[in-house]
C-alpha cells in the first residue's frame, strides 16, 4: 500500500462511518431536540448516501474515492423521570462502502454489514411546547458491535466503545423560524488489535456544532439549511501520531413533511465545504422515514 493511501485509510474509515453516527460525531436533524409527550413511540427508518472523489492529508488532495450507502433503524420511547421527559432509544445501521480510484487500485477493501450499536437517551432540561423552546443533553454509547478485521484496511465497525455527549437547544424565533443549535464531543476508547502488528489505536475527543435554521411554509412542512464543523480526534496508532485531525466543514440543505399527523418524511442534500483529513464528501442525500405510534 502507497504512503499516502496507507496514511489516510484510517481516517476514511471512521470518517465514513459517520454516516452511521457511530465513529466521531452525530448528526442531527432540525427537530430533533423535541420533546414528545409521556408514552410516545418513533420508528425511523434512515437512507443515506455519499459520494466521496479524493482523500486529503494536511489539506492536501490526494488520490482515492469512496461511496457509501447506509440503511439505520432506530426506536425512541418518551418517557419520565419525575418531572423530566427522557427517551431512551437504540440506532442499528447497516453500512456498505465501495471503494474506487487508487484505493480500489491499491487493493482496499470495499466492507459491508452492520455497524456500532448507539444506545441513549436525551433528558430535556427545559420543555416549553407553548413557546417552542427547548434544551436537552443526550448521552450515547457505541458498543463495538460492527464487523472488524484487523487484517483489512477498511471496517464497518471501530472495535472499540465511544461515548457521545450532546447538548441541543430549539427556539421558535417567530412563527415561521425556527433555529436549532447542537453541541457535542465523543470521547473513544482503545481499539488494542488495530493492525496486524497488533497495534493500539487511541484517539482523542473530537468535537462537533452544528446550526440549523428552518422556516415553516406550513404547520405540516418546512424548509431548512445548516452548517457544521467537527474537529479534533487526532489518533495514536502504536504511540506515533497520525496527524490525522479532521477539521471538517459541511452543509446541508432539505425540507421536511408531516404527510400524515403521525407520519413525516424529510430529504436533506449537502456536501462538505472543507477537509484537513480523509475523505471530502462532494455529495451527500439523506432520506428519513418516522413514524409516530
Amino acid at each position: 500500500m502507497t504512503g499516502p493511501i496507507r496514511r489516510t485509510h484510517l481516517a476514511a474509515a471512521l470518517a465514513t462511518l459517520c454516516v452511521s453516527g457511530a465513529a466521531s460525531a452525530l448528526d442531527v436533524d432540525a427537530g430533533d431536540y423535541t420533546a414528545l409527550p409521556e408514552g410516545t413511540n418513533l420508528a425511523l427508518l434512515y437512507y443515506q448516501h455519499a459520494e466521496v472523489d479524493h482523500l486529503y492529508a494536511d489539506g492536501h488532495k490526494g488520490a482515492g474515492a469512496l461511496r457509501t450507502d447506509a440503511a439505520l433503524l432506530r426506536y425512541v420511547h418518551f418517557t419520565k423521570i419525575g418531572d423530566y421527559i427522557i427517551d431512551p432509544q437504540i440506532i442499528v445501521p447497516y453500512v456498505n462502502i465501495d471503494t474506487r480510484g487508487a484505493l480500489a487500485d491499491a487493493g482496499v477493501n470495499s466492507p459491508s454489514g452492520l455497524g456500532d450499536t448507539l444506545l441513549g437517551a436525551t433528558l430535556w432540561l427545559k420543555n416549553d411546547p407553548k413557546k417552542g423552546e427547548y434544551f436537552g443533553f443526550t448521552y450515547f454509547l457505541s458498543a463495538p458491535t460492527g464487523g472488524y478485521d484487523r487484517d483489512r484496511a477498511l471496517n464497518i465497525g471501530a472495535d472499540r466503545y465511544g461515548h457521545i455527549l450532546q447538548f441541543g437547544y430549539i427556539n421558535r424565533l417567530t412563527d415561521k423560524l425556527t433555529v436549532d443549535l447542537i453541541a457535542d464531543a465523543t470521547l473513544y476508547g482503545d481499539n488494542k488489535n488495530a493492525n496486524v502488528a497488533g497495534d493500539t489505536l487511541k484517539k482523542a475527543v473530537s468535537y462537533q456544532a452544528q446550526a440549523w435554521l428552518r422556516y415553516h411554509v406550513t404547520d405540516a412542512f418546512d424548509v431548512r439549511a445548516s452548517l457544521s464543523r467537527d474537529w479534533g480526534g487526532e489518533t495514536k496508532l502504536g504511540g506515533v501520531r497520525q496527524d490525522d485531525e479532521s477539521n471538517r466543514s459541511k452543509f446541508t440543505i432539505g425540507a421536511a413533511w408531516f404527510v400524515e399527523p403521525t407520519v413525516q418524511v424529510i430529504a436533506n442534500v449537502g456536501r462538505d465545504i472543507s477537509v484537513d483529513n480523509g475523505p471530502k464528501e462532494d455529495s451527500r442525500l439523506n432520506l428519513r422515514l418516522l413514524k409516530v405510534f
